[in-house]
């Protein structure tokens, strides 16, 4: 018969596991809590900042072309198609490499020598600072792309919204890459062994099976990629332009909402204009999560069409 106390110490272990159970249980609530509390606190900052350029200038500030601190008159449409333009652009342009880079480490060549060094160099791209990007992009991409102007016979800026998206995508290549690759490898073998047994290619596996498998997961990359180009600041700043009018294309000239407010606010000194700045921080605050809300939407809907 086994005594009291032996039964009181074999209990202890299992009370000990619910204890510890509870106090992850509880710490993951709090973590989730303060995001919350974090994102809510960064809203309301903003929105304390830009109340009042908010009462001033009211919705035409949205709208608004004209970006005139002087005369006292902020429009922030043209930082917003500027930001929208470069973000886009240089996603459609990396999208290509970025699945081409997953799909062949993710199943060509998983493993070896070849395999770490790209992995390490598509890691090493991802860690360099975005000034260097910059500094890259003035010296190497402005004068191609200005000998590109000159030959389509465009006004040879050089720098603009096609030499800012360049960039971009180079920046934002290794983050869809990366997380297009992890998600390639978790496609189960035994889909693609049949489809092989079926009589498919290698190259019918991966665009019938492998891709479609693995759509919500790239997508995410993409997403994921797509909001590291919203917020890009150092080297789209070295290299769109600072132009605060209205882009008439690829080509011009342009500004985005970050490099505004990393070119301007330390100049601003007017109350109007320190709001209209910090509104223009909302504007791209609220950008950025709608781009999340939607992408996330889909990433649903491909997740339960798979």
């Amino acid at each position: 018969m086994v005594s009291k106390d032996n039964a009181l110490n074999s209990g202890k272990p299992g009370g000990a596991l619910v204890a510890a159970e509870a106090a992850f249980t509880r710490g993951l609530y709090v973590a989730a809590i303060l995001v919350v509390v974090l994102l809510t606190a960064i809203l309301v900052t903003l929105l304390i900042g830009s109340r009042e350029s908010l009462g001033t200038i009211g919705l035409g500030f949205l709208y608004g072309k004209t970006w005139d601190p002087v005369s006292s008159e902020f429009g922030a449409l043209p930082f917003l198609v500027g930001t929208l333009l470069t973000s886009f652009l240089a996603l459609g342009i990396s999208l290509p490499f970025s699945i081409a880079i997953a799909v062949f480490l993710g199943e060509y060549f998983r493993e070896g020598a070849l395999s770490s060094f790209l992995r390490s160099a598509i890691d090493l791209l991802a860690g360099i600072p975005s000034v260097i990007y910059g500094f890259w992009g003035l010296f190497v991409l402005v004068p191609l792309v200005r000998s590109l102007q000159l030959k389509i016979g465009v006004p040879p800026f050089g720098v603009g919204i096609f030499t800012s998206s360049l960039v971009l995508s180079i920046m934002i290549v290794p983050y869809s890459a990366a997380l297009g690759r992890e998600v390639i490898q978790l496609v189960p073998s035994d889909l693609k062994e049949a489809a092989l047994s079926m009589g498919a290619t290698r190259s019918e596996v991966i665009w019938k099976v492998v891709l479609p498998y693995a759509r919500s997961g790239i997508f995410a990359g993409v997403l994921l990629s797509l909001g590291r180009a919203l917020g890009e600041t150092m080297a789209v700043t070295m290299v769109i332009g600072n132009s605060n009018f209205l882009p008439k294309g690829i080509f011009s000239p342009a500004s985005t909402m970050a490099s505004l407010i990393a070119n301007e606010f330390a100049e601003a000194t007017e109350p109007l204009y320190v709001s209209s700045l910090v509104e223009i921080g909302l504007l791209l605050f609220i950008v950025t999560t709608l781009v999340n809300i939607i992408g996330r939407h889909v990433i649903k809907k491909t997740t339960v069409e798979v």
